[in-house]
């Protein structure tokens, strides 16, 4: 596509640690849903699409759950005013959320099956296997760079990258790669490491993992549909070193 799929430049990845009291189910399991769903950078990057003031709606009533007398009074407009807002947003919000979700649907703690699609997720960057990363990636998956103007859209443009990433010889090879799971905005994550093999400037650190990229996965359906890949800035919020040994 012409555009990128969003353009927050802002957007940054948060650690689970910091998170898990805004999901806690003490306010029940309906909050806690809420919770969850609303800290996911797809929601993050789709409320950004909505004007002012049916955001502020969206956020107070389907986000904090205020009533709609008590949102009009903040808001300083009609209780009509408030609900027609609402339909508005909730309508658009629809529009950039991932397709799979007919609804706005509550997130959920990692199945058994998508812990183990994360750890093959690491293993095949590990190999650098092309044929292992394809199995686990939808047709449509998106990856997005932010604060980047980068995209790509697409199982067959990512393994393009990706095989260039891995091809020794090739412009684009960064060496090898391991992996660290972690979790970030109750997603899983994983915070990935390099060998690069021109190390001569830095002799002290040539044979050893530097940071690299923090993906950010979205996972539905046993595939992964949503990439978002994060500069190795953001590592030490994680309590992560920026090299292994």
């Amino acid at each position: 596509p012409a555009q990128p799929p969003a353009d927050v430049s802002w957007l940054q990845p948060v650690p689970d640690r910091l998170l898990e009291p805004a999901a806690d189910s003490a306010q029940g399991p309906a909050s806690a849903a809420v919770a969850r769903e609303t800290i996911e950078l797809a929601f993050l990057v789709a409320i950004q699409h909505l004007p002012a003031r049916q955001r502020a709606v969206l956020i107070t009533r389907d986000v904090l759950g205020w009533p709609a007398t008590e949102t009009a009074a903040l808001l300083g407009t009609s209780v009509a005013s408030v609900k027609s807002a609402l339909q508005r947003a909730r309508a658009t919000l629809k529009q950039y959320l991932p397709q799979r979700r007919e609804d706005w649907a509550p997130s959920a703690e990692p199945s058994a099956g998508e812990r183990a699609l994360v750890r093959r997720y690491v293993e095949a960057h590990q190999r650098a296997d092309l044929g292992a990363l394809a199995g686990m990636l939808a047709e449509d998956v998106r990856m997005t760079m932010p604060p980047h103007p980068a995209w790509l859209v697409g199982r067959s443009a990512l393994l393009t990258l990706s095989g260039q990433v891995f091809k020794p010889g090739s412009p684009w090879y960064h060496g090898r790669w391991r992996g660290v799971v972690t979790g970030a905005n109750l997603q899983p994550a994983v915070a990935h490491y390099v060998e690069h093999p021109t190390a001569d400037e830095t002799r002290h650190l040539a044979g050893r993992f530097r940071a690299q990229v923090l993906d950010v996965l979205r996972i539905d359906d046993g595939r992964i549909t949503a990439i978002t890949s994060f500069e190795p800035r953001h590592f030490a919020a994680f309590g992560l070193p920026l090299v292994l040994p």
